[in-house]
């Protein structure tokens, strides 16, 4: 346990995370990766590339030094870390690798002895986390392991369709190459997928929605290729699936895992997504389907244009065959040969009035997934509204943190 010396100590560097976080972090990890090389093939690169990930364990470590008094605080942060850890294998003795690399990274950017005071403070501190978050991993690895078709760490799937469903997305209909049953999921969770990047020459993972509602022979992801873009570069991983991987290749999954779901199935419901955030959505709705549909639900997307729009097809069938589900796009930048009103409602960009005129159900549970920008922006448009954060469930597609929206 901490005392309170040491908690003062803590305090003390909040300042300096809030201002040199992200370069405390980036040390770390460029020393971490490049003493532990086997730890590339754990992290995702494509993160340490664009410094996602950098920032976001910059976030973590700053909100857990203004918090160290209070970690219960941190709970649906810490939860959603050990989702993220369970979905990558994480195991305990990886935490004293992480830790080493980390007191030595304060130490060089703080430019304090690797004996002193607050270094010993901070690794009592990081103890603490480690232990919370490999409690909370045990406790879902054995769920996993006694889970009915579970499994703990990398499977075999065997890629048994390749479908195109827009003119960057591809969903990927994945079977077990053993045979033996899949488990069962909650619609909106994802998976890690691991496979061979060629450019890299290691194995790389990438987490991704289950497209689908819980099938029993085969699980669905859909893959948005990120291509160069300004000074992102090209994601590896999905270059690697949408170039690489054909029918009958072998790629490996983890175990379902994560907290953005559906909640409440006899809730109205809204769904308000963008882009590839609309994978977790189809979930859900195809799940409301196998009951009927019971309550009101509306469908709320925005992409660029019909090209961009994955699932049109399939969106506009559920929509004649249920009465009770209202179904809403608009198109940023809609093409000469998009008809308003036939192929999209509204061009530009979803706002507060929308939201009025088209997502406020009586007792309705609202999910919002995609970038932050977007996710940020509807919060705040829902909250301006009167609906109450309960009520509210976010799925953000960027690397994770302990950020706040």
């Amino acid at each position: 346990m901490l005392n309170n010396s040491q908690i003062q100590q803590i305090q003390a560097t909040v300042p300096i995370l809030r201002e040199h976080g992200v370069a405390l972090t980036t040390h770390f990890y460029q020393r971490m990766l490049t003493s532990n090389p086997a730890l590339r093939e754990v992290f995702n690169l494509g993160h340490q590339r664009s410094g996602a990930q950098a920032k976001a364990l910059a976030n973590a470590v700053l909100a857990y030094a203004e918090h160290i008094e209070q970690p219960e605080f941190l709970k649906t942060a810490l939860d959603m870390i050990i989702h993220k850890h369970i979905s990558l294998n994480i195991q305990p003795d990886q935490y004293a690798i992480v830790g080493e690399n980390l007191l030595v990274s304060i130490s060089d950017i703080l430019q304090v002895p690797m004996d002193s005071e607050l270094i010993q403070a901070w690794a009592l501190a990081y103890q603490q986390l480690a232990n919370l978050l490999i409690h909370g991993e045990q406790v879902r690895y054995d769920q996993q392991r006694h889970q009915a078709g579970g499994w703990i760490g990398w499977r075999e799937f065997i890629i048994q369709k390749k479908i195109k469903e827009s003119s960057e997305i591809s969903s990927f209909y994945l079977a077990p190459v053993d045979g033996q049953p899949l488990p069962n999921y909650h619609a909106g969770q994802y998976v890690s997928l691991r496979t061979f990047v060629p450019e890299l020459g290691i194995l790389q993972p990438r987490q991704y929605t289950l497209s689908d509602c819980p099938r029993n022979e085969y699980y669905r992801i859909s893959v948005k290729h990120e291509k160069t873009k300004g000074e992102l570069a090209a994601g590896w991983v999905s270059t690697t699936l949408h170039h690489h991987r054909m029918v009958g290749d072998i790629v490996e999954l983890s175990m379902p895992s994560g907290d953005f779901y559906l909640k409440n199935p006899d809730h109205p419901v809204v769904l308000i997504s963008a882009g590839v955030g609309i994978t977790p959505m189809i979930a859900i709705l195809n799940q409301l389907a196998t009951i009927g549909i019971p309550q009101p639900v509306c469908f709320i997307h925005a992409c660029r244009n019909s090209e961009a729009h994955a699932m049109r097809d399939h969106l506009q069938e559920l929509t004649i065959q249920y009465s009770n589900l209202k179904y809403w796009v608009a198109y940023s930048r809609p093409q000469t040969h998009d008809s308003l009103g036939r192929d999209y409602h509204y061009h530009g960009r979803i706002n507060t009035d929308q939201l009025i005129q088209f997502t406020l159900l009586p007792n309705a549970d609202y999910y919002l997934c995609g970038n932050i920008e977007f996710i940020r922006a509807q919060y705040q448009s829902l909250l301006a509204l009167g609906i109450s954060t309960k009520h509210i469930f976010t799925e953000i597609f960027s690397t994770g943190g302990f950020s706040d929206l």
